[in-house]
């Protein structure tokens, strides 16, 4: 090879300028139109991409907008989920937003971007935001109110979390900004058209962030337990405490003459890790706004859900390569959404003992056959079914894989078994690991049934989103699997898992918060709030 090129050389050597000028503008040539042959081969792709989604969203029943619950006014490049996944791989939503709904949202895009980061009114608003005690915020006399959402616990309670307090904005006509500290900017596109959601990293309150909690001075809960807050002094924020392990005078800042002295405030600052929409319909004022919004009321965290979250295209592109390889060519689909709330996490016999019982006693898996079933069952053309499993542990799919793959089953359908990933252990605000949690949540939302485990906002996130009403494994006890193991939801809601125990009014005291309203009742697997449709 060294002679080869030594050869060569001494050939270049010999020729003549000209000759050398000449070779010099044909490689050039060659190399300009290779690079326009590339660049036209992908704008070509593209445009050619682009024209089969424009053609599959103008196929009836495929409603790129989902009842104009999203607004046309996005370039659709820049995030690619927000309007093609309302059309690819998912089946049109029976539930259809309320045109009071879809008003309601065009409003608040108006004021967003009327009161949003970097605007006039976003300037003056946080001009006299301090920790001066002396500070009245009656004194202010600014156009636009504020509630900042901070990023707490996983990634399922952030998501439930975000849609709470984005329909309680909704309600009080406050502007809902994110905390940008951790990855959900990486996770998530922009949903309000001409602004953005993503709180400034330079906002006075944030250097105090690690102080809120129940002991903080201006925390509401705190303040109403001491009497320091009335209708004629208050400060210019609060911090509102919505966590597991909230007080009551923390969980009930959603009650009429709590609103009556917050609604004079005009920063909030919130800390969640639990979906408290069902308390908020114990409001009188809220819950005639909130039966307009949602006459379906099962349907709030499927509606907002769909109209706040749209993937980055990274998270796309994860979700879309997956469900193409492993999800689009089976007959039916269906996902089993696997939590183990222990300290080691991992794989335990009772658990997979619980997910099969479940599985085979509500026909959503067959039961396997002897040999000489297995010659009587088999149909001439079998239906597939893709089983999408997502744990943190990968032995559950593997149990199922090699169930199904070394003996038939009763009915002679093929049974696929597929889990994206198992990472072992749950690791927060880690940008891959998010990522891939994001996809999973939104691969399960796209199967025909599925199975979730009891108190997982994870799975929450999933059927909520997909407009499917789970069974829902019981919590074990004593490393035993629960008989029955599972229980079929009524409800596609997620469940408010530290609730008040009663409602507002005095008259309601008495009254357990799941006796309160009609549609707002306890949770089939845990004790908890959860909204019901009205039988």
């Amino acid at each position: 090879m060294y002679h080869i090129f030594q050869i060569s050389g001494e050939v270049i050597k010999g020729l003549g300028l000209k000759t050398k000028i000449l070779i010099t503008i044909v490689f050039s040539t060659l190399l300009i139109l290779s690079v326009m042959l590339l660049s036209f081969s992908n704008n070509f792709n593209n445009k050619l991409f682009a024209a089969t989604i424009n053609d599959e969203s103008e196929t009836p029943g495929r409603d790129r907008l989902i009842g104009g619950l999203l607004t046309a006014d996005f370039d659709e490049g820049s995030c690619l989920s927000r309007y093609h996944k309302t059309f690819l791989y998912r089946k049109p939503s029976p539930y259809k937003p309320s045109e009071y709904l879809v008003s309601k949202l065009r409003s608040y895009e108006m004021l967003h971007k009327r009161c949003g980061p970097g605007t006039k009114a976003y300037k003056e608003a946080t001009k006299h935001l301090s920790h001066d005690e002396n500070y009245n915020a009656s004194k202010s006399d600014g156009e636009c109110r504020y509630v900042v959402w901070l990023a707490d616990y996983g990634l399922g309670n952030r998501l439930l979390t975000l849609a709470s307090v984005f329909l309680y904005a909704l309600l009080t006509d406050r502007i809902i900004l994110v905390d940008n500290r951790k990855d959900i900017g990486d996770l998530l596109c922009e949903p309000f058209p001409g602004t953005s959601w993503l709180l400034p990293l330079d906002f006075p309150l944030m250097k105090y962030a690690d102080g809120y909690h129940k002991g903080y001075s201006r925390c509401y809960g705190t303040m109403l337990e001491n009497h320091s807050i009335n209708s004629t002094s208050f400060p210019p924020h609060l911090y509102m405490h919505n966590l597991h392990d909230s007080r009551d005078s923390d969980k009930m800042f959603f009650c009429q003459k709590d609103q009556s002295l917050i609604d004079k405030v005009p920063w909030l600052i919130f800390r969640a890790n639990v979906y408290f929409v069902p308390s908020l319909w114990f409001n009188p004022t809220f819950q005639t706004e909130l039966t307009k919004l949602f006459p379906q009321k099962e349907t709030v965290f499927h509606h907002l859900g769909r109209y706040l979250f749209h993937h980055k295209n990274q998270v796309w592109d994860i979700v879309t390569k997956y469900y193409h390889d492993h999800l689009s060519k089976a007959d039916e689909r269906l996902g089993i959404q696997i939590r183990v709330f222990r300290d080691q996490g991992g794989y335990y016999q009772h658990v997979m003992d619980q997910v099969i019982s479940c599985t085979q006693r509500e026909k959503l898996l067959p039961e396997l056959a002897t040999q000489e079933e297995s010659k009587v069952n088999i149909s001439n053309i079998p239906k597939s079914k893709a089983v999408l499993v997502t744990s943190l542990s990968p032995e559950y799919s593997k149990k199922l894989e090699n169930m199904f793959s070394e003996r038939a089953n009763m009915t002679g359908e093929i049974i696929k078994v597929y889990q994206p990933s198992g990472e072992r252990y749950q690791q927060t605000d880690k940008k891959v690991h998010d990522q891939k949690a994001l996809a999973e949540m939104y691969l399960l939302s796209l199967t025909d049934n599925i199975v979730a485990s009891s108190r997982s906002t994870f799975g929450y996130v999933a059927y909520s989103l997909g407009g499917l009403k789970p069974w829902l494994l019981y919590l074990p006890n004593d490393n035993k699997a629960p008989d029955p193991p599972c229980v079929r939801s009524t409800s596609m809601e997620p469940c408010f898992l530290t609730p008040p125990t009663h409602g507002c009014e005095p008259d309601a005291w008495g009254t357990e918060s799941g006796k309160v309203v009609p549609f707002v009742r306890y949770c089939e697997d845990i004790w908890g709030l959860k909204l019901f449709d009205e039988l």
